[in-house]
């Protein structure tokens, strides 16, 4: 490989200083280090790979520090998995088997941290070799230990002697995977040196390449997340006479990296708010907010690994009797929600805050300290006192739903309705005080004689928290295009759920048909009257976008369809902050 030297670094500086302003930033791949005999190498395929590919290579070393991997994880924007020696079984909770060999004692702990915290994060991924095993173990997989003595069968000779930069044998690429498109082959001749394999890839991830004796040689996420993984040594080939043919590969993950690059750009700039969720469900379990809470879906761990800034937290109320003990005791359930959010809030305020108006989601995203706004979901809530609308607003409330799935005083609901009840007068009197006291309200949920009804008697503009298109899924509790029209004449919003039932009749729903429903929004209402209400901890998340560390992925997919930045912020929280204000009197 020719190399051009110069000796003027003079000269050499005064070039790159020429091109500065026209700089443009390319996104950074942490690539995992080799440790032996004291040393840290790394084999100049890697990062050779990367830079042809548009990237800039960062080598990761095998630390023991490993409070800095976050630091580190917040530095890069993809990440290449290293070959190298064999993962210690007993990180696998297994026994070593007879034909272990070489284990690094210096790699593995520290890389399976890695995989997880990066995966939490969304971060681009490429495993090679080691790196696609470390990967599948990191996030539960199962992994052969030594191939030649745990499968049965004649198996081909994997661990190779021959020069790496050539084929060795032919894998077979399953159609319609993400290595398919990548490579645009069914068949593709590779290397092989390794004797340790995947054995069943992890939960959400497939296989998407075997050997011709079954030994899997690639996975992939069947999640919408770039994370892919190869038994093979792809960085080799680019050192024979500058061979290109795996560069396919290197090239998927720069250009990943670069769509998640832009995406954290964008949070960072904009304000991302969530404007359903319904953890306060989970209360009575003992969460812990402050940790990486396997029971919720949103707590300050994955909102921060998400890039969210805010969510409008509810104290939500299932329908129940209207006589007068019921009603009683749903208004004081609502207190007691109301209170332990501001609770968990105060126990955690060096990074959480309540908000209480737009101004102050933008104060807390510049202190560095996420946000949570308070809704009620139900007006049951209100039971048969309309003082408690103002009560409710005094204490923070910035939206109530108006009903739930059943009737209840306020109006007929989209579910348990037969009678086709709308707005009683009782409930006209709660629309007008909550556009009184600047409580916006809530339309999710409501029959669509409610909804007509409301949009007559409400001054201000109306939103749908978390809601969805009928045309796309016929949903009683999603929206006719009609109504989507409605709500835009009158200014308002509406905020696609991410609820798998609302997403699709059949099958399970992923982000691309969130994305579907968004679009349809878009193209009925207009980009100025849409935004995203999760239902994260009530019904909502999906495949791609389950909880809130995966938010961010629904910024690249918008990226992906060529949303602006300004339609980003829109979607994001500015529709539904512009009739906040309205109502609110800002």
């Amino acid at each position: 490989m020719a190399t051009t030297f110069s000796f003027d670094i003079d000269a050499d500086c005064a070039v790159l200083h020429s091109r500065f302003p026209n700089h443009r930033e390319a996104p950074l791949i942490g690539i995992t280090g080799n440790f032996s005999e004291g040393n840290l190498s790394l084999a100049q395929g890697y990062y050779r790979s990367v830079i042809q590919a548009g990237g800039v290579p960062l080598i990761i070393p095998p630390y023991e520090e490993t409070d800095l991997l976050i630091d580190t994880l917040d530095s890069v924007d993809g990440i290449l998995l290293t070959g190298g020696g064999d993962i210690n079984p007993l990180f696998l909770h297994e026994e070593p088997a007879r034909g272990l060999r070489g284990v690094n004692p210096y790699r593995d702990r520290q890389e399976l941290m890695l995989v997880r915290l990066a995966a939490n994060r969304q971060i681009p991924m490429l495993g090679i070799c080691r790196g696609i095993q470390v990967m599948n173990a990191a996030l539960g997989g199962t992994l052969y230990q030594d191939i030649y003595t745990e499968v049965s069968g004649t198996l081909l000779k994997h661990s190779q002697d021959m020069d790496r930069a050539f084929p060795s044998h032919t894998v077979e690429i399953v159609p319609d995977s993400l290595l398919s498109r990548i490579m645009r082959a069914e068949k593709l001749p590779v290397n092989s040196f390794h004797h340790q394999a995947v054995k069943a890839p992890a939960p959400g991830f497939r296989i998407s390449a075997v050997a011709p004796d079954g030994i899997v040689e690639a996975i992939e996420s069947t999640e919408y997340k770039s994370m892919l993984g190869v038994q093979w040594h792809p960085e080799c080939f680019i050192l024979s006479d500058r061979n290109r043919c795996m560069m396919p590969l290197f090239g998927w993950l720069v250009k990943e990296a670069k769509s998640f690059r832009e995406a954290k750009r964008i949070h960072r700039r904009l304000l991302t708010l969530d404007t359903h969720c319904d953890t306060p469900m989970f209360f009575d379990r003992q969460i812990n907010f402050a940790v990486r809470d396997p029971q919720i879906k949103v707590d300050l761990h994955k909102m921060t690994e998400g890039h969210q800034d805010a969510t409008i937290m509810v104290a939500y109320l299932p329908q129940r009797e209207l006589a007068g003990e019921a009603l009683a005791a749903a208004t004081a359930k609502a207190d007691q929600l109301l209170d332990e959010i501001e609770e968990m809030v105060a126990m955690n305020c060096t990074a959480v805050d309540i908000a209480y108006k737009p101004s102050d989601l933008y104060r807390l995203k510049q202190e560095g300290k996420k946000a949570i706004m308070l809704g009620i979901e139900n007006g049951y809530a209100v039971g048969d006192d309309l003082a408690n609308v103002a009560r409710f607003r005094r204490r923070g409330v910035v939206y109530m739903t108006l009903c739930h799935n059943g009737n209840n005083l306020i109006c007929g609901s989209a579910r348990f309705n037969d009678e086709n009840r709308g707005v009683s007068g009782f409930g006209e009197k709660v629309i007008r005080e909550m556009n009184r006291v600047g409580m916006m309200v809530d339309l999710s949920h409501a029959g669509e004689r409610t909804f007509y009804e409301t949009l007559e008697i409400s001054s201000m503009p109306v939103v749908c928290s978390h809601s969805s298109c009928r045309s796309l899924c016929n949903h009683p509790r999603n929206l006719t295009d009609e109504q989507l029209k409605a709500i835009a004449r009158k200014g308002g919003t509406v905020q696609i759920c991410l609820y798998g039932g609302f997403l699709r009749s059949d099958g399970e729903a992923t982000i691309r048909d969130a994305i579907e429903h968004l679009h349809h929004a878009v193209n009925v209402m207009g980009i100025d009257y849409v935004g995203i209400g999760t239902d994260f901890d009530g019904d909502g998340g999906i495949i791609g976008c389950n909880d809130s560390s995966e938010l961010v992925n629904f910024t690249r997919q918008l990226l992906f369809e060529r949303y602006s930045e300004d339609d980003i912020r829109k979607i994001w929280g500015g529709n539904f902050l512009r009739v906040m204000e309205e109502v609110q009197g800002g």
